[in-house]
């Protein structure tokens, strides 16, 4: 994948409609919406998306409907007047007596076929918002009439492209850069980064929160780009010409992808070894990458005591689908090769599906430890638990983060170190606490809603905090980078890296004391 964002943690859930949707355009000049969906303090912990259901000025209600109720009827009159009699109307029921409410809101409807069909997308994108993002004062705004607003300013429009950017403001108004909206070409990407292979160069990439930069997180091993100098920390500048300014990483991600054998130019910004900076341009071949999330060695050493001792490195790149399966078969291998500790390491791992993080982590963990606690919209906080668990191994493990380490990875280093399973070794991580939701839309897009906060199992707060580490690592004296260690790595270029350096002492520590005890 050439992209895998440090600011993605998210459960997959492909969601169906469960209604008819008219999306040609309409002669008719109203037109109606109906959006019926559960109250949010009623929805199930999927965050199913609301039924859809879209009418012409003929249809009705469904009997029993109650379609536009007198408290509403002035906010029809008001917003009516702002759309010069061309307007359609969007109802939100909910089914709980006690919380019931039914809303109208009018609005244009576009005779353009490619606009229409982004007007439906809007109304979907709008409706899972509504229902199940974090902020119930969704960044303290009026989400009804911002609705009302983002369609009228839609409705003149002539292209797809400027109408899905009146989406993506409407998200923007929210305050949170992880809920947004992404084209179907970016959610394939998103797809196959989750799932395996690609046609690419070999990148994970991510914009820089505070700079806008468009940065490598990492790269992977023997792959074009790796052949080509690209190291992690550089800056993409340009690809194929195009500026990356304000380009988002999915976007810049399929930018980088295309058929085996074709090249693609990217502008580099780097900085050397001894400090200084410089720009050059690369043409990079695309081939096939191939994404397994795990890379492993066993690294033999020395105990104080003299007895030589084994210790499993595993390098967990991405939670992917296949990351806890591969996971549980490099740890299976190691044990039947006698490894009597583990070094996990989690650096420059930006996160991905939030049930891979809680998979592995049920790997090293027994009984019915809390692997993590959610907070919903509405302040209650969740733990989830694991049921009967029964780990792998109970050997010394610490486990590696770093700046780079996010999302899933702070909720599996968290999970880890919070019930004494693991010590951490490294850096303070990302510090990324918020989970999404990510949802396929009608017209093959896809919505990322943030829809829960997250603590740690000893309810500490992660998000632009990051978890700090037991043990510092300092890079003084790296002879060679994290990315150095992925892939087949022989142990011996393992040893140069300091910070697995001080990890194999942490491990020495623990072996000695359950030998003392």
């Amino acid at each position: 994948m050439e992209s895998l964002s440090s600011n993605l943690d998210s459960a997959l859930s492909n969601i169906s409609l469960l209604s008819k949707i008219h999306s040609k355009p309409t002669s008719n000049l109203f037109s109606s919406f109906r959006l019926s969906s559960f109250n949010s303090r009623r929805r199930s912990k999927n965050h199913l998306c609301p039924n859809l259901v879209f009418c012409n000025k003929n249809s009705s209600p469904q009997a029993g409907d109650q379609f536009l109720t007198a408290e509403n009827k002035d906010l029809i009159k008001r917003v009516g007047r702002g759309v010069l009699g061309f307007a359609a109307a969007v109802s939100l029921l909910c089914d709980s007596p006690a919380f019931a409410e039914s809303l109208t809101v009018a609005f244009p409807v576009s005779h353009n076929r490619e606009v229409n069909s982004v007007q439906r997308t809007l109304v979907e994108a709008w409706g899972l918002i509504r229902e199940t993002f974090v902020d119930p004062t969704f960044n303290h705004q009026d989400w009804d009439l911002k609705l009302q607003q983002t369609m009228v300013e839609m409705f003149p429009l002539r292209s797809e492209d400027a109408a899905y950017n009146k989406i993506k403001g409407m998200l923007s108004t929210l305050g949170d850069p992880f809920t947004r909206i992404i084209s179907p070409k970016e959610y394939q990407s998103f797809r196959i980064g989750s799932d395996g292979n690609l046609q690419g160069v070999g990148l994970f990439i991510n914009v820089e929160p505070q700079t806008g930069h468009m940065v490598v997180l990492s790269c992977i091993e023997n792959s074009p780009a790796a052949r080509a100098g690209i190291r992690e920390g550089d800056e993409l500048m340009e690809i194929n010409g195009e500026r990356l300014d304000g380009v988002a990483s999915e976007a810049a991600a399929q930018k980088l992808r295309g058929h085996v054998g074709t090249t693609v130019t990217v502008k580099v910004h780097s900085v050397d070894d001894f400090g200084s900076s410089y720009i050059r341009e690369v043409n990079i071949p695309r081939e096939v990458i191939k994404l397994s999330p795990i890379s492993s060695a066993i690294i033999p050493h020395k105990l104080p005591d003299g007895h030589l001792s084994k210790t499993g490195y595993v390098k967990l790149a991405t939670f992917s689908q296949t990351a806890a399966l591969e996971m549980e078969n490099t740890v299976h291998e190691m044990e039947s090769q006698g490894v009597q500790s583990y070094i996990l390491d989690l650096r420059n791992n930006p996160g991905g599906l939030v049930k891979a993080g809680l998979d592995v982590a049920q790997i090293w963990l027994d009984g019915t430890e809390t692997l993590v606690n959610t907070i919903d919209r509405d302040g209650n906080m969740l733990p989830i638990d694991m049921i009967d668990g029964h780990a792998l191994t109970r050997d010394p493990l610490v486990v590696l983060v770093n700046e780079g380490s996010a999302s899933a990875s702070e909720i599996l280093a968290g999970a880890l170190h919070d019930n004494g399973r693991a010590i951490l070794v490294g850096h303070r991580t990302f510090g990324k606490g918020k989970i999404q939701s990510v949802t396929e839309l009608h017209d093959g897009s896809a919505l990322f809603i943030t829809v829960a906060k997250y603590l740690s199992p000893a309810l500490h707060d992660i998000d632009q905090v990051g978890i700090n580490p037991d043990v510092q690592c300092t890079t003084d004296f790296l002879n060679s980078s994290p990315k150095d260690s992925f892939g087949s790595a022989s142990s011996s270029s393992l040893e140069k890296d300091s910070c697995i350096l001080v990890a194999e002492h942490q491990l020495d520590v623990q072996e000695s004391k359950g030998s003392a005890s």
